[in-house]
């Protein structure tokens, strides 16, 4: 009886030469938090079934821990600004917005993978080291280190105003600490 192979496959990525890889996640950090995830399911979904220009991929329901609750997605993106245009329009600016105003007894992180080079990371209100931040130090997320795109690296500016502006979160709009100023 001849033994069977595994099937050993590969995926060719020549056609996405600026493929963007995110991770994000969700962390309750204390009752009221648990509403707040359950709230944000349905809403990412809907979203995602209209198909955002240059999403390939959606992959919901990541559980990175049950206790405290925290579960995410990964999503793969055909390059960073089509990723850019989304996070900057709506619906997600309006929920970046409620996030910064009240987060709602949750924390918020990502972190980015770029094919061509660089990674980034952002985190509201999580209380513990994860991902980037479990080995390299932290800094507070102002100046070249606001944007996605500065921490990443990336040349050039955005012709789309950020969800939120630097300006509104420092000169008493929202705080980042989910509080309204």
């Amino acid at each position: 009886m001849a033994a069977s192979l595994t099937e050993r496959r590969t995926v060719d990525l020549s056609a996405y030469p600026e493929l963007v890889v995110i991770f994000l996640g969700m962390r309750v950090n204390s009752w009221r938090g648990l509403g707040t995830l359950l709230k944000f399911g349905p809403r990412i979904s809907a979203a995602v079934a209209l198909k955002p220009e240059g999403l390939l991929l959606h992959e919901q329901n990541i559980i990175y821990s049950l206790l405290p609750p925290h579960f995410g997605m990964r999503q793969y993106w055909r390059d960073f600004e089509s990723l850019e245009a989304w996070a900057r329009s709506l619906p997600h600016q309006d929920w970046w917005r409620g996030f910064l105003r009240d987060s709602g007894g949750t924390g918020f992180w990502h972190e980015a993978y770029f094919k061509r080079g660089g990674m980034e990371a952002v985190s509201d209100n999580i209380p513990s080291p994860l991902g980037f931040s479990g080995f390299a130090g932290t800094v507070p997320a102002k100046g070249p280190m606001f944007s996605a795109r500065r921490r990443a690296g990336l040349a050039g500016e955005s012709s789309i105003a950020p969800a939120v502006p630097e300006s509104e979160l420092e000169a008493g709009g929202i705080t980042t600490q989910g509080e309204k100023a």
